[in-house]
């Protein structure tokens, strides 16, 4: 991975809608001779990808939650795919750990909490475009510990999952279709009573209480796709 040159200013992309917060930080940024800011501060992450995937930057501070569609989240990610030498910093205005591993995930060099004083800012910036890591200890045990919990987890659902049958599997999928005992049964050419006795099954081997539930379980699990 390319770092930042000696010698050469930091190039660096603000995203976030908080206005009065990137106001302040690309004034401070602007009287720092070691960075230098590619344009104005952007509220959309949209935006971001955009202006990354033209400019190339060294860095980015990006805001998780906006207003639109598009999440920080994401557009770390689709930043890591047009532009994989810029290194993204997610500003957090609380350590939501599911947050902090979504980010890791999406390619994040680490996280800052939006209440940081703006000088931990900018030497975090540079420190991020030096090819390091920022998390603080802390919230990197957690991190871990909420990765940990997921990958249990995914593995007893797929133990769970591994024990239903063909035919079980496939009335789970017409099932999140939204298709109804009837109308599976006449898909799979079987009765309804049938049908009815497979969703028992299902319900029974994935220890879950209804329908929805089942297709639920599948899908947050990779089992459907929705």
């Amino acid at each position: 991975m390319r770092d930042a040159e000696p010698g050469l200013p930091i190039r660096l992309v603000i995203c976030d809608d908080h206005r009065v917060l990137t106001d302040a930080l690309a004034l401070i940024v602007e009287r720092d001779g070691e960075l230098e800011l590619v344009g104005p501060p952007l509220a959309r992450p949209e935006d971001a990808v955009a202006v990354c995937a033209r400019e190339r930057p060294d860095v980015v501070l990006m805001d998780v939650q906006f207003g639109g569609a598009m999440s920080g989240i994401d557009a770390t990610h689709l930043i890591k795919q047009a532009s994989p030498d810029t290194h993204v910093v997610v500003m957090t205005g609380h350590e939501d750990e599911r947050r902090l591993v979504e980010a890791v995930e999406a390619g994040a060099s680490g996280f800052l909490n939006k209440m940081e004083p703006m000088d931990d800012v900018l030497r975090a910036v540079k420190t991020v475009a030096q090819g390091e890591s920022i998390i603080d200890p802390a919230v990197l045990t957690r991190v871990l510990r909420q990765v940990s919990r997921e990958r249990e987890a995914q593995r007893q659902a797929d133990v769970l999952l591994a024990r239903l049958t063909e035919r079980e599997g496939e009335i789970l999928r017409l099932l999140g279709e939204g298709m109804r005992n009837e109308e599976i049964a006449d898909r799979l050419v079987i009765s309804a009573q049938t049908v009815q006795t497979h969703v028992r099954n299902i319900l029974s081997k994935l220890r879950v209480h209804s329908r929805l539930e089942a297709v639920t379980f599948a899908a947050r699990h990779g089992w459907l796709s929705v």
